[in-house]
C-alpha cells in the first residue's frame, strides 16, 4: 500500500447503506484499509451491502435519522466513550423530490428535504468537529450536487438545499484554512437511487441512464479528489455544463436546461411543463 494520508483512517459517512455512500465506503476500505462507521436508516439494506465486502470487519454502522440533532449528540457520546477519533466526515445522505413547482410541494416535503439535505450536514459538522480536530489529518467532505451550481427547473427545494450546502462548505474552507481539509463535491446525475421518488417508466429510465454517470466511475473520481484534498470537485457532463456555463452565463444555462427537459417530453417533467401546453 503506497503512502497516502487516507491510509488506515477512521471515516464517518452518512447515507452509507447503499448507493454512492456504500460505494465510497467500499473503495476506501479496499484501497486504503479505512475503518468505516456508516450512518444508515435501513439496517436490512446495509447488512446486504456488507456481505459484498472482503474486509467486513472494517465496516461498522449506526442506525439513526441524520436530521435529528439528538441522534448526533448520542453518536458523539458513543465515539467519546469508546475513545474513537474520526479522521474524516463525509456528508452524503440526501434525496430529490419529484420534478414540480413549489406550489405542488407539501410543507412536510419541504421540511424533510431541508432537514436531510442541509440541516443534517450542519448538525454532523457542528457536533463532530471537536473530535475531528483531534485527528492528525482532520477532514470534512460534503457531497452536494451540480444542482447547487445553477438553477434546475422543477427542483426549487433540491437546488435550495444544494446551493446552501455549497455556501456552507465554502465558508468552512475559509473558517478552517490550514487547520482542516474541507472539500465540496458537485456531481451530476449518478446511477444510484436518487430518482426513487420520480414516476419513471422503463423507456424513460433507459434514456435517463444513458445520461447518468456510472456509480463506479463517480466513486473513483470522488475518492481521488479526497485523496488529493481538492476543495471543489465538479463531475459529469451535466455537472460540467451547470458548473462552467452556469458560472459565466447563469440565465442561459438555466434556460438551456429548461429547453432540454421540455423537449425530452418525459412524463416525469409533466409537473413542471403541463401549464405551458
Amino acid at each position: 500500500m503506497k503512502k497516502c494520508w487516507l491510509n488506515n483512517k477512521i471515516v464517518v459517512i452518512t447515507g452509507a447503506s447503499g448507493g454512492l455512500g456504500f460505494s465510497i465506503s467500499k473503495l476506501l476500505i479496499e484501497k486504503f484499509n479505512c475503518k468505516i462507521i456508516g450512518i444508515c436508516r435501513n439496517e436490512e439494506k446495509v447488512k446486504k451491502s456488507i456481505e459484498t465486502l472482503t474486509k467486513k470487519e472494517n465496516f461498522t454502522y449506526k442506525i439513526f435519522d441524520v436530521s435529528v440533532l439528538e441522534n448526533w449528540q448520542n453518536f458523539y457520546k458513543f465515539l467519546e466513550e469508546n475513545s474513537i477519533v474520526p479522521d474524516v466526515l463525509i456528508n452524503n445522505a440526501g434525496f430529490m423530490l419529484p420534478f414540480t413547482k413549489i406550489e405542488n410541494v407539501s410543507i412536510e416535503e419541504i421540511e424533510e428535504i431541508i432537514k436531510t439535505n442541509l440541516t443534517a450536514y450542519i448538525y454532523s459538522t457542528k457536533i463532530l468537529l471537536p473530535l475531528i480536530k483531534k485527528s492528525s489529518t482532520p477532514a470534512i467532505v460534503n457531497i452536494a450536487s451540480s444542482a447547487g451550481l445553477n438553477a434546475v427547473i422543477g427542483q426549487s427545494m433540491y437546488c435550495a438545499t444544494k446551493f446552501a450546502v455549497k455556501g456552507f462548505t465554502e465558508t468552512l474552507i475559509q473558517d478552517y484554512k490550514k487547520q482542516i481539509y474541507i472539500g465540496g463535491v458537485h456531481p451530476g446525475f449518478i446511477k444510484t437511487d436518487i430518482l426513487n421518488r420520480q414516476a419513471i417508466k422503463d423507456k424513460e429510465s433507459n434514456l435517463i441512464n444513458k445520461i447518468m454517470m456510472p456509480l463506479d466511475k463517480a466513486t473513483n473520481k470522488i475518492v481521488k479528489s479526497i485523496k488529493r484534498k481538492k476543495k471543489k470537485t465538479i463531475m459529469g457532463i451535466d455537472g460540467w455544463f451547470l458548473g462552467s456555463f452556469g458560472r459565466l452565463f447563469p440565465n442561459f444555462t438555466a434556460n438551456t436546461v429548461r429547453f432540454v427537459l421540455k423537449k425530452s417530453k418525459l412524463e416525469m417533467f409533466d409537473g413542471v411543463f403541463k401549464e405551458d401546453k
